[in-house]
């Protein structure tokens, strides 16, 4: 996966599902991000992880997410909270891929660790 200079080339879009969604404790981590829109992704399954969710790419019957725009600064930010390791993606707490939206392609970080034994969220949110 690219570092922050280079993903934003890429997609300067990101989806979030938990506690960066507005209102939630690590909403501040996106001040300057350009809200785009909310949107369902019939395609995630969360997890119920305690303090917060985990995303795999499961079916679901939709799970909501929030779309931000974001720039290098901010993406990099998201990338040390989420333990996004861009030269070894599996080893962190979360990976991040390009997942479609209804905004277009956005950043979507993945829970690397197994779920099992956690609550699936198949709908609604976290």
């Amino acid at each position: 996966m690219p570092t922050p200079a280079l993903a934003i080339p890429r997609t300067p879009l990101v989806a979030v599902y938990g506690t960066l969604k507005r209102g939630l404790r690590n909403h501040h981590w996106l001040d300057g991000a350009g809200f785009m829109g909310s949107d369902r992704l019939a395609d995630v399954t969360l997890y119920d992880l305690g303090p917060f969710p985990g995303a795999k790419l499961e079916p679901s019957h939709g799970v909501e997410i929030e779309v931000y725009e974001v720039d290098v600064r901010l993406l990099s930010g998201l990338d040390r909270l989420e333990d996004y390791r861009p030269h070894q993606p599996r080893h962190g707490l979360y990976d991040r891929a390009v997942h479609p939206t209804a905004f277009g392609p956005a950043w979507l970080y993945l829970y690397n660790p197994d779920v099992t034994g956690f609550t699936a969220i198949q709908q609604g949110g976290w």
